[in-house]
């Protein structure tokens, strides 16, 4: 960025975290379909009176505003577009874990509208009681490693370059992709090639491929955040050990 002030207008994004900052102000972490993640400054937005509170709430969505001269803005205006509206338990752990990955790997200032698309697309997939929560979770996953580079080589054979068989069996390397496996295998990132491309095609539309969809994701999470525990993870495993039956993550 410039030295001179910057001016952006109505700009569609989502809050994914705030925390506070002095006496009744908060420093807000957002996500913008053209500047990618952004930190501004809230001043008096925990202040009685203001409409702020209402207004910078997680998952529903907004137009904001701010002023920049450096990395964090000041925000000078916020709208709401669309009411928050992810459902609670499970699907509202899903949501603050596709939260945290998002500010854990999405640089700032790097801007993907396609990214921003499918974490609306994600939110409303959480909402919709008829959506199937999960698959909504892999897919949006799947297609944050796309849009940062780091996408995965499901429809391939690594080592021989010929198309992934659905009947075969595959190790599939994170780092490489799909390797072929004679005979029958068992590991903890072996998949048949159908769930590979499955996953390929966004389908995920029975429960193997959508399981196998979650090992293979998250161990290429894991490598992307360079083995860095995820908070929402945590919560997720201390939930599901008290009888929560949460999904996510």
């Amino acid at each position: 960025m410039s030295a001179q002030a910057r001016r952006v207008q109505l700009e569609p994004a989502y809050l994914l975290h705030h925390y506070a900052w002095r006496d009744s102000s908060r420093i807000l972490e957002l996500v913008t379909r053209s500047h990618g993640r952004v930190s501004l400054f809230a001043r008096a937005a925990r202040r009685g009176g203001s409409s702020l509170p209402a207004v910078l709430q997680p998952f529903g969505e907004l137009l904001v505003s701010w002023t920049a001269r450096g990395e964090a803005g000041q925000l000078t205006g916020a709208e709401r577009v669309r009411a928050p509206a992810v459902r609670a338990g499970d699907r509202l752990m899903s949501a603050f874990y596709a939260n945290e990955l998002l500010i854990r790997l999405l640089p700032r200032y790097d801007p993907h509208p396609g990214l921003f698309d499918a974490y609306s697309v994600l939110l409303q997939g959480l909402h919709d009681p008829a959506a199937h929560a999960s698959r909504a979770l892999r897919l949006f996953e799947k297609r944050l490693l796309d849009e940062l580079g780091w996408g995965l080589n499901l429809e391939v054979d690594a080592t021989s370059g010929r198309p992934v068989e659905p009947a075969r069996s595959y190790r599939y390397r994170v780092d490489g992709g799909a390797e072929a496996l004679d005979g029958v295998a068992e590991g903890t990132l072996v998949f048949c090639g159908a769930s590979l491309l499955s996953l390929a095609r966004e389908d995920l539309a029975d429960e193997r491929s959508l399981a196998d969809a979650r090992r293979l994701l998250r161990a290429a999470l894991e490598q992307c955040l360079d083995g860095r525990p995820l908070r929402t993870r945590e919560v997720l495993v201390a939930m599901r050990a008290h009888g929560g039956g949460v999904q996510g993550g």
